[in-house]
């Protein structure tokens, strides 16, 4: 990209949200106009280009530059279909906390990641070292999962689920303008 379309039709503030890139390395800023385009597409991955362009006020060439450079970069990483997980038979949801050996992180990230049914996990600082959010057909299912499964990785400690009961998103995205 040339360095003259960085700014081209963009309104840019003060304000430059740095993205971090896998290995450490930072990518370029995010100014307003790359913001917009990411909360267009949060909202909705399958806008068009052109789309894109009318909605920030960019002409269809920067769009389509700018978003070739955010999935460069890394900063866009996949276009996905977001799926209710009860009308898909995933009744029952919930988040364990897992407590892991100290240096077992790597063997227990690669062994939960095969695991059915675990959405989403993270490392945490604090009381828990990991937190998996889970999406299983019924309590007998996520019964299953918790006992046998998760508790049966080596490494995993203890423990800890909660049930949720009800959840949503947040109205507005991390990069709205």
């Amino acid at each position: 990209m040339r360095p003259a379309e960085l700014g081209e039709d963009d309104n840019t503030s003060n304000d430059e949200s740095f993205v971090a890139v896998g290995g450490g390395q930072t990518a370029q800023p995010l100014d307003a106009v790359d913001r917009r385009l990411l909360d267009a597409l949060v909202r909705d991955g399958r806008t068009s280009i052109r789309t894109l362009a009318e909605r920030t006020h960019i002409s269809r060439s920067n769009a389509y530059a700018r978003v070739e450079r955010l999935v460069r970069d890394g900063v866009i990483t996949g276009f996905h279909a977001q799926v209710a997980p009860e009308p898909a038979g995933l009744g029952t949801s919930a988040f364990i906390s897992l407590t892991i050996k100290q240096d077992a992180w790597r063997e227990v990230a690669a062994l939960l990641r095969q695991v059915r049914y675990v959405e989403h996990a993270a490392l945490l600082a604090g009381d828990h070292d990991v937190l998996a959010l889970v999406r299983a057909p019924d309590n007998a299912a996520l019964r299953h999962l918790v006992l046998n499964e998760v508790q049966g990785i080596p490494g995993v400690l203890s423990t800890r689920t909660w049930l949720i009961f009800d959840e949503f998103d947040g109205l507005k995205s991390a990069w709205s303008v």
